[in-house]
């Protein structure tokens, strides 16, 4: 990604193998199970997740994928994420700089989480046109950010929500707000999970 956060801090953070308790914290546990629990699909073709850090969000997304493409700034990160997801041939951790760095083909799933409040306003702009421009018809987008500000992050979560939600110009499929975080989907056709299921 084109960071307004300097790539420097990465690269310090990373001299931790988990510099944000994602294998430890039960917030950290809770996330990830209410981002997995929100896909409106079972399993996904093409998925992107972008910002793996060390790789935990990447090993628990891997079973509901045929492919899964990982990316991070930090080459560090990337070694982690490599690590973690070893033995499952259908998952690439790649290191890239986005938007600056952008994947071939179209994706059916992609995860932007933890990582839209590291870019100033203008690179999420960009970001997000280009984000839109990368899912299939009916693929989904889902964000997810920490809602306290922080100094590293020139953003705060919600800042980020409000931009996603303007400049995806998508139909919203699913939200979920507490005083720590938000998560939302976007795409999908507008259709909700029954509706995909043929319910109603």
């Amino acid at each position: 990604m084109t960071a307004a956060t300097p790539a420097q801090y990465f690269d310090a953070i990373y001299s931790d193998d988990d510099p944000f308790g994602y294998r430890e914290r039960w917030y950290e546990a809770r996330k990830r199970s209410l981002l997995l629990a929100s896909l409106p699909a079972a399993r996904f073709a093409d998925a992107w997740e972008i910002g793996c850090s060390n790789g935990e969000l990447t090993a628990a997304l891997a079973p509901r994928c045929d492919r899964l493409l990982a990316t991070d700034l930090s080459a560090r990160a990337v070694a982690l994420a490599t690590s973690r997801t070893q033995g499952l041939a259908h998952v690439r951790a790649r290191q890239a700089r986005h938007p600056d760095d952008w994947p071939d083909g179209r994706f059916d799933l992609i995860v932007f989480s933890e990582v839209g409040y590291y870019l100033d306003a203008a690179t999420l702009s960009r970001m997000a046109a280009r984000l839109r421009a990368s899912l299939r018809d009916g693929g989904v987008l889902v964000a997810c950010h920490w809602l306290a500000p922080f100094r590293e992050a020139p953003l705060s979560g919600r800042d980020v929500h409000r931009l996603l939600r303007r400049r995806l110009a998508l139909p919203r499929l699913f939200a979920y707000a507490d005083g720590d975080l938000r998560l939302e989907g976007w795409g999908g056709g507008g259709r909700s999970v029954a509706q995909r299921a043929g319910l109603r």
